[in-house]
């Protein structure tokens, strides 16, 4: 399945304010007429392949809507008789806030409590890099990856904590530069005090905070 931001269409010089009918334009054609309004020659040798280096990369920042995370989680699925917590933390994620468009970044901590099935290690860090790489905020993010496994092998509950600084505050508007956000998402038993407090007390071990 082609993304849906790569477009076929070969460039040609247009003016996109010729037209109402924006879907007659191809991508790169749109982001020539970005440069334009932001007072910009878009054909000046440093601008020149910019906005087909945008669309590729903007394609492979948002390439996990093409992705299913259950089938993901579905191919490393494997029976175990252990009923302990398990933890990935420190996992790296980059994304783009849906508000601004712009990045945000951090590490996501990841815990589950098996209930007959676990989920191979790796399959816990594609899960976030499929969800990371889509428009998103970080509440609906944390989310996401816990029902995502929640759904997959039912154990007997799960904790999500994402540490994240977001350059929408950090470049733009009040402009802070240390600020962080955590947030968290808890089902099954982590909703239990006793299993939340091992999870995070295990998370705050995880060592220097988000950078």
């Amino acid at each position: 399945m082609a993304h849906p931001l790569v477009v076929s269409k070969s460039p040609r010089r247009a003016t996109v304010g010729e037209s109402e009918d924006l879907s007659e334009f191809s991508t790169q054609e749109l982001y020539r007429e970005i440069l334009s309004r932001l007072g910009e020659d878009p054909d000046r040798d440093g601008l020149l392949k910019t906005p087909e280096r945008v669309e590729k990369a903007l394609a492979d920042l948002t390439k996990g809507y093409e992705q299913d995370p259950a089938k993901i989680l579905r191919g490393a699925l494997f029976d175990v008789d252990y009923d302990e917590m398990v933890i990935v933390k420190d996992i790296e994620m980059f994304s783009l806030c849906e508000h601004h468009m712009l990045p945000f970044f951090g590490k996501v901590h990841v815990a589950y409590i098996p209930d007959g099935k676990v989920v191979g290690l790796s399959k816990i860090a594609r899960l976030v890099e499929v969800f990371a790489r889509r428009l998103q905020v970080q509440e609906r993010l944390t989310r996401q990856i816990a029902d995502a496994i929640q759904g997959a092998i039912a154990p007997q509950g799960v904790g999500v904590v994402v540490e994240a600084r977001h350059l929408c505050m950090m470049m733009r508007g009040i402009e802070k530069q240390h600020s962080s956000t955590v947030t968290s998402a808890m089902l099954g038993c982590f909703r239990q005090k006793e299993t939340r407090t091992e999870f995070l007390a295990l998370v705050r071990q995880a060592g220097a905070p988000v950078a």
